[in-house]
């Protein structure tokens, strides 16, 4: 009989052994990540000093590049929305467009965070060096793909991928391309990187190899904002996402200044990554430099300073609520970044530029990111991909212009190039186009993310997907809103841009590591609405 007993208990023991394993796994990443590099204290940041006094004469031109993260079209006020319908104005940000350009038709260099980055740096698709899926450790697709939930499309995780997928830290753009700070220096400008990189950790794709002269901020996808338990912080937690779950337990609350050990920051990052801006553009305000100011708000993990929260009673939904304090502290502090030009005078002589990565996200259960347009981020509908682009450039711009060509991440390249008298390499294919010169302007865009893929040409747009098996065709002249699919009405116009895909696509290499994830998305509403029969989706492959 004790020999039962013994048996039975050492089963119970295993068998809570087990669950209690299944319950906490998800934290094995962070804590791995944190024993391999632990986190030291704050540390004071010096930036390099530039000359003490100004040159004589013209001045080269400074420009900053200022991208949000999963900002949507109607989070900021300028398109006459804003989150939780106008409670939250932007006017900082809006007075960029206001004092200069904004483009009506300004995209995305894709749908996630990772490829549109890597447009941006090196002005050419990402997929043609293979940069074709968002950077993610196998830890977070796998966690993702057995998550459970409610959708009657569950995910689709190629675990016979995983032998292709290199080491995460070597998941980013290759040293081999040429980056925008890298043709910038090659004209004497000092290089400054703050806030998020996410294109690749291991040493030679850092910022500080690939044209940066100084980088603060985090390698990877997003960090904590604050210490979940600051009695500063108030938190929004996402109970129906993955996603979410799986960066509560694994973000960290630290930054990296250069190849330095990574250290905690002081205070929200939104905060932190502003004031470090403001004491970089006062160290070189007598020298050209170029800043890329990567913001990582409004993106998940939701968290907001108690004093933005307090300050927004009418908003009553708390995640809404949190994400809006998100945007109004940031939007503030882009209005001191805006100041401190004013102040140092450097104001006359600097292009601002502000856009986001991509629209906003259907995870945060909010649905009116990217009012009126449809889709979210993950999607190459409308929603998905269609951001804000505005610059501001005194005596280059006129002030309140509107812009309706096309406008792509993939042009701050050679608009940035022509700006500083940069020259465009002329080695390699380039897809970036001057949006402030007379020249040429963008005809037909594609965006692919495995085998789904898109093509814009004129005012027609083609979206072909493999998962469901099918064809959306929009005029967007006359409906900009993707309402209408006329894909069965037009089938020679399905078949010529089908044939722009392809001939696209068979120069393209084959991408650099594997998506190992497929998870369906619904174009019309956000993650923790119900699913039901009739809604349209697409699965997003990563």
């Amino acid at each position: 009989m004790k020999k039962w007993i013994w048996i039975g208990a050492l089963a119970l023991f295993i068998g809570a052994g087990y669950l209690g394993f299944q319950k906490y796994k998800i934290y094995l990443p962070g804590i791995i990540g944190e024993w391999r590099e632990p986190i030291a204290e704050n540390r004071p940041i010096a930036w390099a000093q530039g000359p003490a006094v100004a040159p004589s004469g013209k001045r080269p031109t400074n420009v900053i590049l200022i991208v949000a993260d999963d900002l949507g079209m109607n989070d900021i006020s300028l398109y006459g929305g804003g989150v939780s319908g106008g409670a939250v104005p932007t006017p900082n940000i809006d007075s960029i467009a206001k004092q200069g350009v904004s483009f009506a038709n300004g995209y995305a260099a894709n749908a996630t965070c990772s490829p549109s980055r890597a447009a941006l740096m090196t002005g050419r698709y990402p997929t043609r060096f293979g940069f074709e899926f968002t950077a993610v450790p196998a830890a977070f697709a796998s966690n993702l793909a057995h998550s459970g939930g409610n959708s009657p499309y569950p995910p689709i995780y190629h675990e016979e991928l995983n032998q292709d997928l290199p080491a995460y830290p070597d998941m980013g753009v290759p040293n081999a391309e040429i980056m925008l700070p890298e043709v910038l220096k090659a004209k004497g400008y000092h290089n400054i990187h703050i806030g998020k990189w996410h294109l690749g950790e291991a040493k030679p794709l850092r910022p500080t190899s690939q044209g940066f002269d100084e980088s603060l901020g985090m390698r990877s996808g997003g960090d904590l904002f604050m210490a979940e338990d600051d009695p500063q912080v108030v938190n929004a937690k996402l109970p129906w996402d993955p996603i979410d779950r799986f960066l509560w337990a694994n973000l960290p609350y630290a930054v990296y200044w250069g190849d330095s050990q990574r250290f905690r920051p002081k205070g929200h990052l939104t905060d932190y990554f502003t004031d470090n801006a403001l004491a970089a553009i006062e160290a070189n305000k007598n020298r050209p430099f170029f800043m890329y100011l990567a913001y990582n708000a409004p993106h998940t993990p939701l968290q907001a300073l108690k004093s933005d929260y307090d300050a927004l009673p009418q908003i009553k939904d708390h995640t809404q609520r949190v994400y809006g304090a998100m945007m109004r502290q940031l939007d503030r502090r882009i209005g001191d970044v805006l100041q401190k030009l004013k102040d140092t005078g450097l104001e006359e002589n600097t292009l601002v530029i502000f856009t986001s990565d991509n629209g906003g996200a259907w995870y945060t259960g909010i649905k009116d990111h990217n009012t009126p347009y449809r889709g979210y981020k993950g999607t190459f509908f409308e929603g998905g991909i269609r951001v804000p682009m505005l610059m501001r450039w005194p005596g280059k711009i006129a002030p309140g212009t509107v812009r309706n060509d096309v406008a792509q991440h993939l042009d701050m390249f050679a608009t940035i190039a022509a700006a500083t008298g940069a020259n465009i390499p002329s080695d390699r294919k380039m897809d970036s186009f001057n949006l402030l010169g007379a020249g040429p302007k963008r005809d037909i865009t594609f965006w692919r993310s495995g085998h789904y893929r898109v093509v814009r040409a004129g005012d027609w747009k083609l979206q072909i997907s493999k998962r469901p098996d099918k064809v959306w065709l929009f005029n967007l002249a006359t409906d900009p809103t993707e309402r209408f699919n006329l894909a069965s009405k037009e089938p020679a116009r399905v078949a010529e841009l089908r044939a722009l895909i392809e001939a696209q696509n068979a120069r393209l290499p084959k991408p650099l590591w594997p998506g190992l994830l497929e998870g369906a998305i619904r174009i019309d509403v956000p993650l923790n609405a119900a699913w039901k029969k009739d809604q349209e989706y697409v699965y997003w492959a990563n």
